[in-house]
């Protein structure tokens, strides 16, 4: 249901205990992967653009091992009658390892190799294909003025060739996916073993063009023995659900309790519960001040209210008539329209204290749980939080800007800090409790809606209902609620969808 997503260090040492643990050569892994990554260009350039044969080739080789690899990349492409140069970026005598043995072998078979300053001393090549093996997962920090200017010069040859990176787009963290400040611009990106967690950063996006992982040979054992923290949603979490079973009935398919809705705030107590019924809850009922049940429910009879309160606010005696009934729900998502009234403070408090269900707290129940921080440590395990990027600035007490430009430090430092599982919507949604971090690969605009999150938050809920572990369920309901924007895009190109069309696609999500 899952893919590893290594650091670079984790991937290093996956590369280590490969290569001095076990005894593959590096020469080996690195003729495997230029190998592969030859396959990917092959296949991505005549796709588009027919046969490579003939065609002009520039590879850059940088001081490392994505250096060895576009050396090792010359000869492959020399054998399919591609027209090749290297530009290598130190001196021939300085090269090391394995990339000054890749060098060599290109140096006998009189494939051109030209030092990289060359080509500021006339006029640019144009080539066809442009190959970039200069900088490797490893580069962290700010790209120096002559690697900058070099990777500005590749962004230039490129407007009219195809670019390939080896590994990621030179002058991108591994980690972050963040530019240091620029980097190569690739029509598509050859990793290699698994992608590496800048890669499936949203800011990444514009600079690795489409991602291919390739395998070279580093062994399940070790990749097992050495399991990263980050792990990316795949499409065998949806074909994992189990179907339902033709014997159920609506209380074996869960029943969820919504708390929310206020004067004005009523539609997403209801697009809460409508996620839901969509998401496979056989029941649903939502907690509601007293005076607002039919415009929670708005014409929708499968929704269940309990009216609690009175003059329609939330207070202690409201978190008390809700807590008593809690024996007949398997879930409950608090939030939705909540309000933020100082007493809405107060009943969050109360209903956190004594509810033993598993819980979702979305929108308004965040509000008030960033008024009372030591609320967030006394939170159970099976809490899930699902807070777009401006409501976790409110809980941690950044910035909006700060969150998204490092979405995945933000996300994992605050769920380091309590047992809760934390949803980070967004490009990229993060799922992460203490122990795990699930990223899902899917973003689309149709969720930039108002009541999508309600919507996501409804789905949780139900499963969390239907017996899923929280850190499962949130992954489940992000994946599908993400797969169901997907669908809408078909339908509303440009988009125009509305909150209850995410809804109705949630269960054709999953058959997709």
């Amino acid at each position: 249901m899952f893919l590893p997503l290594p650091t670079p260090a984790e991937m290093s040492a996956w590369d280590m205990e490969t290569i001095h643990g076990l005894g593959i050569p590096g020469m080996t892994l690195m003729e495997t992967a230029s190998r592969e990554a030859t396959s990917v260009l092959m296949e991505q350039f005549e796709e588009t653009y027919g046969p490579i044969a003939g065609t002009e080739a520039c590879l850059f080789a940088g001081p490392g091992n994505n250096g060895g690899d576009a050396f090792a990349m010359a000869r492959h492409l020399a054998e399919q009658d591609v027209d090749v140069t290297v530009f290598h970026t130190r001196p021939k005598n300085r090269y090391r390892g394995e990339a000054r043995s890749n060098m060599l072998l290109c140096k006998k078979l009189g494939i051109p190799l030209r030092h990289a300053d060359s080509l500021f001393s006339g006029p640019l090549p144009q080539p066809d294909i442009i190959v970039d093996g200069l900088l490797g997962t490893g580069f962290s920090g700010t790209l120096r003025e002559a690697m900058l200017r070099l990777i500005r010069t590749i962004n230039a040859m490129g407007k009219r060739a195809f670019v390939l990176s080896v590994d990621i787009p030179s002058g991108l963290n591994g980690t972050t996916g963040a530019a240091q400040p620029d980097a190569v611009r690739a029509d598509a990106t050859a990793t290699f073993e698994a992608a590496k967690i800048g890669l499936m950063m949203p800011k990444a996006e514009e600079f690795t063009g489409d991602v291919f992982v390739c395998p070279i040979g580093i062994p399940r054992q070790i990749r097992d023995r050495l399991a990263p923290k980050r792990w990316l949603m795949s499409d065998s979490l949806l074909r994992a659900t189990p179907r339902p079973s033709p014997s159920m009935h609506k209380g074996s398919a869960g029943h969820m309790l919504v708390i929310g809705g206020s004067k004005g705030l009523t539609g997403a107590a209801h697009l809460a519960a409508l996620g839901a019924l969509r998401g496979g809850a056989g029941l649903v009922s939502v907690a509601c001040p007293s005076g607002l049940e039919e415009s929670v429910r708005c014409g929708c009879p499968e929704i269940m209210t309990i009216p609690v309160g009175k003059n329609a606010q939330w207070s202690t005696d409201a978190a008390s008539a809700i807590t008593d009934q809690l024996y007949r729900f398997d879930a409950v998502v608090v939030g939705p329209g909540l309000g933020r009234s100082g007493k809405t403070v107060d009943f969050l408090r109360k209903i956190v204290a004594s509810c033993p269900l598993p819980t979702v707290l979305d929108a308004d129940a965040l509000y008030c749980l960033a008024q009372d921080p030591g609320l967030t440590e006394s939170l159970a395990a099976t809490t899930v939080l699902t807070p777009h990027p401006g409501e976790m600035a409110t809980l941690t007490g950044l910035t909006s800007a700060a969150i998204q430009d490092d979405r995945l430090a933000a996300a994992e430092g605050f769920a380091a800090r309590c047992k809760a599982v934390l949803v980070l919507k967004g490009a990229g949604t993060i799922v992460a409790n203490s122990e795990k971090t699930c990223i899902s690969p899917i973003a689309s605009p149709a969720l930039a809606v108002a009541g999508s999150g309600d919507i996501l938050a409804g789905l949780t809920g139900a499963l969390l209902a239907q017996g899923h572990a929280p850190l499962q369920a949130a992954c489940l309901g992000v994946y599908r609620h993400a797969v169901a924007g997907l669908m809408l895009e078909e339908k509303f190109p440009f988009r125009g969808n509305i909150a209850r069309d995410i809804a109705a696609m949630l269960p054709h999500a999953i058959k997709e």
